[in-house]
C-alpha cells in the first residue's frame, strides 16, 4: 500500500469565540500545521450561515500564506457559480504568488441551494455555469488574453497581466459523493475527496482509478498540473489522552456544529440532512474519529484499507471545541499517529 499523506479541512464555524479571535487561533493552529508536517490546508466556502465565517477563502488564505512556510493550502471549494470567472483568475494568480506556489484549487457547484438562491442563483442551473466558469478559469491562466463566449460569460480579448506562479495552473481539486461526479473529475483529472463512509468512498475510489486509466491520456484534459491523483477521505479529529476523553469532548462540540451546519436547512422547515449529520451517524460510520492515539490509529488504519485512499483531510477544529483543545488534539495526532504512516506502508491494525 502506498503511503498516506495528512491535510486539514476547516469551516470556520462560529463556535463560541469572538470572531477576530477565532481568526487569529485559527491562523495560529496553522502555523501548528505547517510545523509538523501536513501537506494542505483546505478551507470551505460558505454564505448567509454560522458554519461559514470564511465566506471570502481567498482573504483568509491570503493571511494564511504570510505566516507559514511549507503547508501548501487551497479553497475547497470556489463556488464559480457566485464568481465572476475574470475576477477569479485574477484572485487565483495573486493567492498562487502570495503563497509561493503553494495554491491548491479546488472548484465546485455548491452543495446547499439556499445558499444559492441567496445570492440569485438557480441551482438547477449551476451545472452550466460551472462548466462554463470551469472553461474561462482554465483559459485565463493559461493565455495571455482571454476570449470567451457561452451562454452564461462572455469576455473578448482581455489582457491577462497576471500569471499564476504554476505552471499550468495550480492542481485542481473536486469533492463528491455523486457517482456521475465522480466520473466527471476522473475524466478531467482533478484530484478526488470522497465523502461519507469508508465503503460508499471505495466504490467512488475505484470507479475513478479505472475511469482516470481509460481517460488519461486523453487530449485537451484537464489535467491542473496533476500527475497521479490524490483520492481523498474527509474526517473530523478528536485526540486525546484517553478514549473516553475524547468521546465527552467530541459529543459536547458536536452539539454546536450540527447547529450550524443544519441551521440553513431548518430555517426553510428542511430536515433532509439531519441524518447525515447527527451524532448517531458519525459514530457508526466513523465519519468522525475520537479516542486514545492508539485507538485513532486503529481507527485510521481501518479507514485507509476500507477506503482506498491514499491521503486524509482532517478536520481538527470545529463546533464548540476550544482553539488549546484543537491545538492538543493536532499536535498529538501529528506525533503519535501520522509517523506510522509515513513508511510507504499502512501498519497492522
Amino acid at each position: 500500500m502506498t503511503q498516506v499523506e495528512f491535510g486539514l479541512f476547516d469551516w470556520i464555524d462560529r463556535g463560541t469565540a469572538p470572531i477576530g479571535q477565532l481568526y487569529q487561533e485559527r491562523l495560529r493552529l496553522l502555523q501548528a500545521a505547517d510545523t509538523a508536517g501536513f501537506f494542505c490546508y483546505h478551507l470551505a466556502e460558505h454564505h448567509a450561515t454560522p458554519l461559514g465565517m470564511a465566506p471570502s477563502p481567498a482573504l483568509f488564505l491570503a493571511a494564511a500564506a504570510q505566516v507559514t512556510q511549507r503547508i501548501r493550502l487551497g479553497p475547497l471549494v470556489y463556488l464559480l457559480p457566485l464568481y465572476n470567472p475574470l475576477r477569479l483568475i485574477e484572485e487565483v494568480c495573486m493567492l498562487d504568488q502570495l503563497s509561493g506556489g503553494r495554491l491548491e484549487l479546488g472548484v465546485g457547484r455548491g452543495v446547499t441551494p439556499y445558499e444559492l438562491r441567496y445570492f440569485g442563483v438557480d441551482p438547477d442551473a449551476t451545472r452550466a455555469m460551472f462548466n462554463e466558469a470551469l472553461a474561462v478559469l482554465v483559459a485565463g491562466l493559461t493565455h495571455s488574453r482571454l476570449t470567451f463566449e457561452g451562454a452564461h460569460y462572455r469576455y473578448d480579448n482581455v489582457p491577462m497581466e497576471l500569471q499564476p506562479a504554476q505552471q499550468p495552473y495550480p492542481p485542481l481539486w473536486y469533492p463528491t459523493h455523486n457517482p456521475e461526479s465522480v466520473q466527471y473529475a476522473a475524466r478531467q483529472g482533478f484530484n478526488f475527496v470522497g465523502l461519507g463512509p469508508a465503503a460508499a468512498v471505495r466504490e467512488h475510489v475505484d470507479a475513478y482509478r479505472a475511469t482516470w486509466e481509460r481517460h488519461r491520456h486523453e487530449p485537451g484534459r484537464l489535467n491542473g498540473h496533476v500527475a497521479a491523483p490524490k483520492l481523498d477521505v474527509l474526517r473530523q479529529v478528536v485526540v486525546a489522552e484517553t478514549g473516553d476523553e475524547a468521546l465527552t469532548i467530541a459529543r459536547a462540540a458536536h452539539r454546536d456544529f450540527y447547529r450550524s451546519i443544519t441551521k440553513l436547512w431548518h430555517d426553510h422547515d428542511d430536515h433532509s440532512v439531519d441524518g447525515l449529520f447527527a451524532w448517531e451517524t458519525a459514530m457508526q460510520q466513523e465519519t468522525m474519529i475520537a479516542g486514545s492515539p492508539a485507538r485513532v490509529r486503529e481507527q485510521i488504519v481501518r479507514l485507509v484499507e476500507n477506503s482506498g485512499c491514499d491521503y486524509v483531510i482532517c478536520s481538527f477544529a470545529w463546533g464548540s471545541l476550544p482553539y488549546e483543545q484543537a491545538l492538543r488534539s493536532l499536535r498529538l495526532f501529528a506525533r503519535e499517529v501520522m509517523p506510522a504512516f509515513s513508511g510507504g506502508a499502512v501498519p497492522a491494525a
